[in-house]
């Protein structure tokens, strides 16, 4: 079954002075100020869109990551990933670099190094995002 999640954002004023509000409405986990200094300049205690995909990301790829090994007979212990997203005015998110650190019981690392990358490839959100040109992965087996 299909499941849809929902986010609204409430802006007043212009692009460069101007500030709003993005709540997760789905969850109702909360609702974060956002503005343009947030997201080119320093956060300032707001959130921007990139931090959000960067979160997206993430989740979803640590998510398809321990389950992919599932499917192959894995017991991931942990998995740790940060996505780092770079946006450039004027261009839009240039990069997104993932880094993953995991603990997987009986695991080669080329096996390893080859889970990452299908998860990489096959994420939801790495598929939604195969816009961006340049999507790094760097994976530890701990």
């Amino acid at each position: 079954m299909a499941t849809t999640r929902t986010a609204k954002t409430h802006w007043e004023g212009n692009l460069m002075e101007g500030k709003g509000q993005v709540a997760l409405d789905s969850s109702k986990v909360g609702t974060y100020d956002v503005s343009w200094p947030a997201r080119a300049e320093e956060p300032g205690g707001k959130t921007s869109p990139e931090e959000l995909i960067a979160a997206a990301h993430s989740s979803c790829y640590s998510m398809a990551f321990s389950h992919g090994l599932a499917g192959k007979g894995y017991t991931v212990e942990s998995v740790d990933t940060k996505a780092d997203v770079t946006f450039q005015p004027g261009e839009g998110i240039t990069a997104i670099a993932l880094t993953v650190q995991a603990k997987v019981p009986g695991l080669s690392e080329d096996d390893f190094q080859a889970a990452a990358e299908d998860a990489k490839k096959n994420c939801p959100v790495s598929q939604a995002l195969a816009g961006v040109k340049n999507i790094t992965l760097n994976a530890t087996l701990i």
